[in-house]
């Protein structure tokens, strides 16, 4: 039996819950504009944006903070379904360059009084023009950066952060990685950035973020429990093994999988996917053409190991996040989540998590946890700030997928596996991982709503989609 998509209300399954995902069930649900499965590979919702229980304490993947620059009707949501839980927090973080502790979001006093004196003369003689011979070659990551921000600001910040993020040099790394990646990509948006978080700019909102008192996956869940109580379902622990596109306009998508034990197929007239676009590929049954795998696997994430520790100490210090650019350093960030809440709770006690880029092929993935832990303590000390005490607690979670790598030619593979995609029938990928985006939590909410507003009674809207997708190829990371 065969059902016409346009005579019913359609059937759309989405794949994985992240923030793109739970607010695309919500949203259609909301209007009533479909009936919705969301199914899971994981326990809990929020995916790399999720937050999960530490030994008493709520932490995130990571740091994530919700930005001002998030769209209003999106923040009323928000706000809505979080109610007192939402809570307007100031920042407090800071960075160590040349072995001092500059505050960030940067300012103005503090880069006058605690800059290191060799670095501040370096930036500003990069602003004297100078004759240069023109350099002939495609853009890169460092030469976008270099002529942006000068010599200095990038062989002393940007270039060893870059290869700690990326595992990769500067040079080889695609413009876009820059463009889309470092918000004050230039000596003038630096200047306004600055200018913004002391209060001389439009509103000071860089200063500022907001934050759920139950830790950053508090969102991604708050949309999951209102998107199951308006009738969608939802279902943990579900694995995609293979997607069956339909072979005629009546026919449905068949999507097969499960939670490890019997064998589940589900028919939808829609799949929505926010999974990578690289799984999709691999999930296709029959498979894509060689060219379309190909590209697929020519596309590159960087992985994650999170590093928690836990103190039996009321702070590790007043700060909410330290960022490390210095080689010296293995870890990029580490966060100290009690902070970002500022409630005091646990009493007696803190967690910290420590941010380590790596390749999952290399040994360190395979660590132990108590091996890791040594590595952050000893990262800590060079960084002169050790721990007070002995962790009496220790946790890792490892993301495979925590970064997308833009090489230089990245593009030719990614466009060419995005317009195969966009040619399945009643197919859509969205989302951080489906569009293979530098994208904070904002930005992929947006795209859900995006989403949700191209379906209509005659289908979904692919002109208006596109126009969509041109706002989101705009979208620049906020730090």
């Amino acid at each position: 039996m065969t059902r016409n998509v346009s005579s019913l209300k359609p059937r759309v399954v989405i794949l994985g819950a992240g923030p793109a995902g739970v607010g695309a069930a919500y949203q259609l649900r909301q209007s009533d504009r479909a009936d919705v499965r969301l199914v899971e590979q994981f326990d809990h919702v929020g995916g790399n944006a999720g937050s999960f229980d530490a030994n008493g304490q709520r932490v995130d993947y990571g740091s994530h903070r919700l930005h001002p620059a998030c769209d209003p009707a999106l923040l009323q949501d928000i706000q809505k379904l979080l109610g007192d839980d939402f809570l307007d927090r100031p920042r407090h973080g800071r960075i160590r360059l040349l072995g001092k502790w500059i505050h960030f979001p940067l300012r103005p006093m503090d880069l006058l009084m605690r800059l290191p004196r060799g670095f501040a003369v370096g930036a500003l003689w990069d602003r004297v023009p100078k004759l240069r011979a023109s350099k002939v070659g495609e853009e890169s990551f460092a030469s976008v950066l270099e002529k942006g921000l000068g010599a200095t600001i990038c062989r002393h910040f940007y270039f060893p952060y870059a290869r700690k993020i990326w595992g990769r040099e500067p040079e080889v790394l695609s413009a876009v990685q820059a463009k889309k990646r470092v918000s004050a990509g230039s000596f003038k948006k630096l200047l306004a950035k600055v200018l913004r978080v002391s209060g001389k700019g439009p509103s000071g909102a860089g200063s500022r973020f907001y934050y759920p008192r139950q830790g950053f996956g508090q969102i991604s869940e708050a949309y999951a429990r209102a998107a199951t109580d308006l009738g969608a379902e939802l279902s943990f622990n579900w694995t995609v093994s293979r997607l069956e596109a339909p072979q005629g306009e009546s026919q449905p998508w068949r999507i097969e999988g499960g939670n490890g034990g019997e064998t589940q197929i589900l028919e939808a007239d829609y799949v929505w996917s926010t999974i990578p676009l690289t799984l999709v590929a691999r999930f296709m049954d029959p498979s894509p053409a060689a060219e379309i795998s190909q590209a697929a696997s020519s596309l590159e994430y960087r992985a994650m190991a999170l590093v928690y520790l836990q103190l039996p100490v009321e702070n590790f210090t007043e700060f909410d996040a330290h960022y490390f650019p210095e080689e010296s350093v293995r870890i990029t960030r580490l966060s100290e989540p009690k902070n970002y809440v500022g409630a005091g709770q646990p009493a007696g006690r803190t967690t910290l998590c420590a941010e380590l880029p790596l390749s999952s092929e290399e040994q360190l993935w395979k660590a132990t946890d108590q091996e890791l832990a040594e590595l952050v303590a000893k990262d800590l000390a060079t960084a002169g700030i050790p721990l007070p005490c002995k962790a009496d607690w220790i946790h890792v979670r490892r993301l495979r997928q925590a970064y997308p790598i833009y090489l230089t030619g990245y593009e030719q593979h990614f466009d060419l596996l995005d317009q195969w995609a966009a040619g399945l029938p009643r197919f859509l990928s969205f989302g951080r991982q489906g569009l293979f985006a530098h994208d904070n939590t904002h930005h992929t909410l947006h795209m859900a709503y995006s989403a949700v507003e191209c379906l209509g009674p005659e289908g979904f809207d692919q002109e208006k989609w596109r126009g969509f997708r041109e706002l989101f190829a705009g979208h620049v990371v906020e730090d």
